[in-house]
């Protein structure tokens, strides 16, 4: 999005205001904003996100970065070690192209990269595969734990049928 001011640089800066119940935007480029006397208040504030998120990364994808770990976001060119120094992601696309590195963070996080939360109600059965597949998996659990082979071995299968049909 160009600036709205001077039409030529990229908007960096963004503005939202409610005034008698519309909202008003702005869009400038940095330049623009700077002379408008507007700034970011989070401007060289630290983002404490970031630094946790630096420490639960794996410090060797950091300093050696491999192609793995030094992927460049299709969308928005973020790379995964941009991730990791501002603790943000540029756009709903980094989650897809760093699907890997960020489940391995989650799993750090809270244990898991699978959410076990509510689920919120959504109209149809689009949840109904999802289920599907914990309930198996929770049975393949207890069909192992009890030395049922035959039965584990047929409830991946099934697992595996769900996944492929995702």
């Amino acid at each position: 999005m160009l600036c709205q001011n001077c039409g030529k640089k990229e908007a960096t800066v963004h503005l939202t205001q409610v005034v008698n119940d519309e909202k008003v935007e702005l869009h400038l480029c940095r330049e623009c904003a700077e002379k408008k006397r507007f700034h970011t208040p989070f401007e060289g504030v630290p983002f404490p996100l970031a630094e946790f998120l630096a420490s639960m990364l794996d410090q060797s994808l950091i300093e050696k970065p491999s192609k793995v770990s030094d992927k460049k976001c299709s969308t928005c060119g973020m790379r995964f070690s941009d991730f990791s120094k501002i603790g943000r992601l540029g756009c709903g696309n980094c989650y897809v192209t760093f699907r890997s590195q960020l489940n391995d963070l989650l799993r750090k996080i809270h244990g898991s990269s699978q959410h076990r939360g509510g689920v919120p109600f959504t109209p149809g059965d689009v949840m109904k595969p999802l289920r599907e597949e914990r309930k198996l998996q929770e049975e393949l659990k207890k069909a192992i734990q009890e030395e049922n082979f035959e039965k584990a071995a047929q409830l991946r299968d099934q697992i595996k049928a769900l996944s492929n049909k995702k």
